[in-house]
This record gives structure tokens, sequence and C-alpha cells, in this order.
């Protein structure tokens, strides 16, 4: 039997599961880390096909745990809604989604479309099907440090040890601060916060990438927004000390907390060190990654804006 090209297997999983009556056109869109993603028009209405390749964290039916984050952020009106998941098709973990239109998210003119954004999401009921991190900073840097010990014979030993180095840094930092976050209520947190996951349309921004989400505190999606790592991925932003604050105040002013600002400012920062090993790390795993043979993923800019962020880590780091 001929093997169906992709357009015809996705088209094949929809119509066989009963998910859409009929498929008009399917298109692929972009490829990220872990997953592809195809657009599906039918009936005049265009869906987004997602197909899994990974799990950055450790789920074993990865495409079910992201249709579970997506059914329970949808009430913040600023995420894709989910339609139809199958963990087992002949692709692997497929979904059906909601698809966003917009343009993609620009720092000079998009910033005032973040905090709402943040807000809403932060604002829910937290959902017991997802991953709890409520020791951040452990986490986060247990995280890191299973990214810098996955590939022993590493190429890059300077860079592990200066990583490692910094990984001893933020073990000290919990022992200072960690107990700041011990009575604070967890929320539903994105984590992955880069710009090209956020889409903009004339009055309002939407967050549409949504596989690592976790129940943690509301400093890890500030954190990950304000480091330059985040911010110079696909732009040359960097935030000035005015505009860091500035963005966090106008967060603030939306959630009506009962805590003051110097306590968000301060939780965040020490997110911000924290986070930003976590970045670096992804990095150094990823070199590897990259040049390995038989890698499927394949993208050019990532690995060249890896390869930046490793051979500057004291701008970083300092």
């Amino acid at each position: 039997m001929e093997k169906l090209t992709i357009s015809a297997e996705i088209e094949h999983i929809i119509l066989e599961n009963g998910w859409l009556d009929q498929v008009d056109k399917v298109s692929f869109l972009a490829a990220g880390e872990y997953n592809e993603n195809h657009l599906v028009v039918s009936g005049g209405i265009t869906y987004l096909f997602r197909i899994n390749h990974g799990s950055q964290i450790n789920q074993a039916d990865q495409i079910r745990y992201e249709y579970n984050v997506l059914k329970a952020v949808e009430p913040s009106g600023v995420t894709p809604r989910a339609f139809f998941v199958a963990s087992d098709s002949p692709l692997g973990g497929v979904l059906l989604m909601e698809f966003i239109p917009g343009r993609p998210f620009d720092f000079a003119r998009d910033l005032n479309k973040v905090p709402p954004i943040f807000a809403a999401i932060h604002g829910l009921p937290v959902s017991e099907t997802l991953v709890v991190q409520n020791t951040p900073i452990l986490d986060i840097a247990d995280e890191s440090f299973q990214l810098l010990d996955k590939f022993p014979d590493h190429p890059m030993a300077e860079q592990k040890q200066r990583l490692l180095d910094y990984h001893e840094q933020i073990l000290q930092l919990n022992q200072e601060h960690g107990a700041l976050f011990d009575n604070e209520s967890l929320c539903m947190v994105n984590t992955e916060v880069n710009s090209g996951n956020f889409i903009i349309q004339e009055n309002q921004g939407f967050l549409v990438d949504w596989e690592k989400a976790v129940v943690s505190y509301r400093y890890q999606d500030l954190a990950h927004f304000l480091i330059p790592t985040t911010t110079l991925w696909k732009s040359d932003f960097r935030f000035t000390p005015k505009q860091r604050i500035d963005f966090l105040r106008e967060y603030y002013r939306l959630i009506s907390p009962d805590f003051s600002f110097d306590e968000l400012e301060c939780k965040t920062a020490i997110l911000e060190r924290t986070i930003l090993l976590r970045a670096l790390s992804w990095c150094f795993m990823a070199y590897v990654e990259y040049t390995a043979p038989g890698r499927v993923l394949k993208d050019r800019v990532t690995f060249d804006k890896i390869k930046t962020y490793l051979g500057n880590l004291e701008c970083f780091l300092n």
C-alpha cells in the first residue's frame, strides 16, 4: 500500500475520527523543537493541526497533557481552544485546535498587550492535571542540571563548567530566598513566553504555545518574559530598568494583589536569575541535538542563536 503524504495522513486522521465533516486543504505552517503545525481548512474555517515529537517535561502522553492545559486556560479568552486530541494516531500524538490569526509580536509596539494576558491566565483556578512546581528555584535548577548533564561528552567543556558554577550560585540563591515563595498561592503559568508564542490582533494579544505549562508562581512567566535570553532570541530588544519596572507595575495594577509591588518585583528578580540558568542550559543541551546526525527538526536561525548565546555567556551571567 502506498504511503500517504503528511497532508493526506492528516486528512485521514481528521475524517476517520469524525473531527470534521470535510477537509478542503492542508498546508504546513511551522515546526518548533518538539512539534510541527499544519493549517487545515474546512468549510471556510481554518484550524491548526499539531503533531507532537517529544516532551520537555517528561510526559509520557505529551499531546494529551497539552490538550488538558488548553482546556484549563481556555476561560482566560487569550489562548486557542483545543477541540480534539489523539495520542496514538499514525503520526503519533496529534491535536486539532483553534487557529488564531494575527501578526507576530513586536517588543517595540506590543508590550502593553502582555500584562493583560498574564493577568487573565494567572487569575484562573488551578488545574489538577498539570505538573506542579512549588519550589521553583530548586525545580528549575534541577531541570537545568539535567540539561547540562544529558551529554557527558559535550564538546564545550569550558561553557559547561561556567554553567555548573552558575548552577551552584542558584542553589545558594535558594538557600537565601527560597522560603519567600512558601506561603503564596499557586497559579497556572506558561513558562515559555517567548515573543514567537504571542499572536497580536488589533486590540488584543494571545498566548498560543502551551506544551510546557505547569502550576507554579506567576513570577515564572514574568521573569521569563523579561530576561535578555528571551527578548534577544528573535529581536534586538532588551528591557531598560525603567521599562522593566513599568511592565511589572502595569501587571501589578491589573491583578489587584494582596501583596506589595516591592514583593512582586523582588520575587520576579529572583526568578529572572534562575530562569536565565535554564535558558542557557537548554542552549547547551540543544547544541548537541542540533549537531547530531539524523535530527528531524532543524532550524538554522535557532542554531545560530544557540551558538551566539553559548559563545557569550558572560554577557548574560555578569
